[in-house]
């Protein structure tokens, strides 16, 4: 990067500390990182040394050598005790300096020189399982922005982070990290947000809208007009985070702990009845060498770390190992509503239209006239008609009231869209779409064109695709009570709790309700919180474990989290309970079979079975495998994630389109059976052409390509037909229902209309088939199709 005016700056208020006392500590963590190493090396040198020499019949030499390597061992061990003892902890580490002192004055040389380099092993490797594992959060540090480039005019000036002020206009290059958030200025940015989410592919963002810091730059180079200071920003909140990241807090470390508080006293017990039974110091020696260095110390740790680069892997990163350990073991699940277990935003239900107006055209003024407006409810009207590729004109004198909505000239005729003028159009169809959104819990935008109304959106808060499957999957893990803490109304709150399967429902909840909910069920139980806004910190602070939707989440709850979710998925959820309960799992077995291993080597040594160089030998062997038995945990277990071959992942996917492209035409079921209860033959008839030509063909076609060659490929995955079983009988219903509506249009058709005795059956077939194929359409991408989402996750 070139300076145009300011010299390069080291370092910003991101990183925490100065740039000396940084670089400070780096050397210093260097430096005791290369103890270790250098004791391996110096140690085993001296041990195969010692052997050659003995090999070469020069025993003298030999002693030296192990000898020499005892006494450089015992040095830092002497080190390391001391530091543990000024901490008020005795740990294993003194039954490793008594042991080399015991095989020096017994003369066993050769049994100190392996416990030396037992031990010097034994570092190492906790150091590298340590920086192995530690590796995916130093990573997040490390990509954190340093300095930002400030464009003033037409000068680009490189200026620390800690001086970028909101509104700040910033250049960010190709291959540049986002250095704060902020939207887009000016054109489209393609950015790359693997670091934060885990997603590989990359997303386009137009001009105006956000950008969060720490995503990297995957196109041309852009301008990004700040929004928040470097301290504000989400990547400066992530970096804080993982900071903290680390395993010494966990309480199962703590439990590794007061085991060491008892295996001292205990191997120190056994030791002095074999000297006094044997009267041999010698069996004595042996046994402190099989009891050090005791797996125990190294193997929580190392397990509950591998499970936070783990997590950290999966977009998920966690503040510390108690958070992780406590997430392992929780049995109680409180979760806000909007934004995590809904998609946080408004997006189009139906559009229903006054007679002679179709729903596209309705839609397409709507979202015309709701081009410039900021509000939400807006924003999801132009998404849909972006979606189902409506063709906008550009609004002009257009005027937005707060509370009232926007009108602007569209097409040389005046558009009104928002709440109704005066009270609602006192008509057929006005009232059937009051009826849907009350019913639906669904708000609604009523369409006036030139004063008359014309037709009404229905905008609901949709259940996020992956919430009913992340919910199974976290009961399975463990959880037993799942419940809903919402500030919002009962009815929609409600509908959602019943569709997910929810325990309980809280609504209309305000901050101080919700921490007094969470406070309740944290006195029953270990109780996970989960939520997304600045309403939600007070509650996420007061439980057991605080998880943070992150990725559109307020910088407040990430603050106030032990975890915050980078990717805007709640299945991410389900991957970290897994992880932690894996990791627990781990990090106990790992410490109590090292143990115990120990404890059985021990008492063999006491009876004089195992001499102290072969007991070395043996506790070196142990210590290596709990080791490495604990960094499983940086893999994935057998789980119950399922991962799609290529092929079938894609084949999801192509259906996962079309079905996006069906829901959005599902409604012409839905608008022929309204028509045809108003009793107007002419429009009924040729809505019901309309029917009929959709499901012949867009949606038949749909289905039988599904049956023909989706299913079979899920059936090899999931093991076997009986897994798509009620799929197929769902396809054969809607198969047998289409038929029926067929049969109705040929006999309205040679008819010339719809006759009486059609009316009660042709209307229970439109409905039902709505019905069975929103529910097939749910079934469908609740069970399968998130599962190429997990896949390419």
């Amino acid at each position: 990067m070139r300076s145009t005016g300011t010299e390069p700056i080291e370092e910003t208020s991101v990183t925490a500390t100065s740039g000396k006392a940084r670089r400070l500590a780096t050397s210093a963590g260097e430096w005791r990182g290369l103890v270790a190493p250098a004791l391996l090396v110096t140690t085993t040198v001296l041990f195969v040394v010692g052997v050659i020499a003995w090999l070469m019949d020069a025993p003298a030499a030999a002693d030296v050598c192990w000898l020499v390597g005892t006494l450089v061992a015992l040095i830092p061990a002497v080190g390391w005790v001391v530091a543990e003892l000024l901490r008020r902890r005795a740990g294993v580490d003194l039954i490793a300096v008594l042991s080399l002192v015991g095989t020096a004055l017994v003369g066993e040389y050769a049994a100190g020189a392996l416990v030396a380099v037992m031990l010097a092993t034994g570092r190492t490797l906790e150091a590298a399982a340590q920086r192995r594992a530690s590796h995916d959060l130093d990573a997040l540090i490390e990509h954190a922005p340093r300095v930002a480039r400030r464009r003033v005019g037409d000068q680009v000036t490189v200026v620390a982070l800690r001086d970028v002020r909101p509104g700040d206009l910033l250049v960010v290059g190709p291959g540049e990290v986002v250095p704060v958030d902020g939207e887009v200025a000016g054109g489209a940015a393609v950015l790359d947000e693997s670091v934060l989410t885990g997603e590989s592919l990359q997303v386009e963002r137009d001009a105006g809208e956000p950008v969060r810091s720490g995503v990297v730059n995957a196109g041309p180079a852009f301008e990004l007009r700040a929004t928040a200071t470097s301290d504000e920003s989400t990547y400066a909140g992530i970096v804080r985070l993982a900071r903290q990241a680390g395993a010494e807090g966990a309480p199962v470390v703590r439990l590794a702990d007061r085991y060491a508080a008892w295996f001292l006293p205990l191997s120190l017990l056994v030791a002095g009845v074999a000297w006094i039974v044997s009267s041999s110091a010698v069996q004595a020696v042996a046994v402190l060498v099989v009891a050090t260095p005791c797996p125990l110390l190294l193997a929580a740790p190392v397990a509950i770390v591998a499970g936070l680069s783990r997590a950290a892997r999966r977009g998920v990163v966690v503040r510390d190992g108690a958070a992780l350990e406590n997430l392992g073991h929780a049995t109680t699940l409180v979760m806000d509503k909007t934004g995590t277990l809904t998609a946080g935003r408004p997006a189009v239900l139906d559009v229903a239209c006054a007679p002679g107006w179709e729903p596209d055209e309705v839609l397409r003024l709507a979202a015309s006239a709701d081009q410039l407006s900021p509000h939400v409810l807006a924003s999801a009207i132009v998404a849909e008609a972006r979606v189902r590729r409506l063709a906008l004109s550009y609004p002009v004198g257009v005027v937005e009231e707060p509370g009232r909505g926007v009108s602007a000239t569209v097409d040389g005729h005046r558009v009104e869209v928002g709440g109704a003028r005066g009270s609602p159009p006192d008509v057929s169809w006005a009232s059937a779409a009051l009826n849907r959104a009350a019913l639906d819990a669904a708000a609604i935008a009523w369409v006036s064109v030139d004063t008359e109304p014309v037709g009404a959106v229905l905008l609901r808060d949709p259940v996020r695709r992956d919430a009913p499957r992340t919910l199974r999957r976290l009961r399975s893990a463990g959880l037993t009570r799942l419940i809903m803490l919402t500030g919002d109304r009962r009815e929609p709150a409600a509908e959602v709790a019943s569709v997910l399967g929810l325990d309980d429902l809280y609504a209309q909840q305000s901050p101080a309700d919700k921490v007094a909910a969470v406070r309740a069920e944290r006195q029953r139980a270990v109780t996970v919180m989960v939520g997304d806004g600045v309403n939600d910190a007070p509650a996420l602070a007061a439980s057991s474990v605080g998880v943070a939707m992150g990725a559109r989440g307020s910088t407040a709850s990430s603050e106030a989290a032990d975890i915050v979710l980078m990717a805007d998925r709640l299945d991410r959820l389900g991957d970290a309970m897994q992880i932690a309960r894996r990791s627990r799992r781990i990090a106990v077995q790992s410490a109590v079979v090292g143990m115990a291993l120990s404890i059985a080597a021990m008492g063999v040594a006491a009876i004089g079975w195992l001499p102290p160089a072969a007991g070395a030998l043996l506790q070196e062997g142990i210590d290596v495998a709990v080791i490495l038995n604990a960094l499983r945990a940086l893999r994935g277990g057998r789980g119950t994630d399922v991962a799609l071959p290529g092929g079938t992942a894609r084949l999801v996917q192509g259906f996962a389109a079309e079905h996006d492209d069906l829901r959005k035409t599902l409604t012409v079921l839905r608008r022929a059976a309204d028509q045809l209860s108003r009793g107007v033959d002419d429009e009924a008839l040729v809505a019901l052409r309309g029917v009929v030509g959709y499901l012949t063909e867009q949606l038949l076609p749909h289905e039988r390509a599904e049956e023909a060659d989706l299913y079979p490929a899920l059936a090899e995955v999931l093991g076997g037909s009986e897994a798509t079983a009620t799929m197929s009988r769902s396809h054969a219903e809607i198969e047998r229902l289409a038929r029926r509506i067929g049969h109705h249009l040929a006999v309205a058709e040679a008819a010339g209309g719809v006759r009486p005795e059609q009316f009660d059956d042709l209307l229970a077939s439109l409905y039902g088939l709505h019905m069975v194929l929103l529910l097939h359409f749910a079934q469908e991408e609740e069970n399968y199709f998130v599962l190429a989402d997990e896949t390419t996750r």
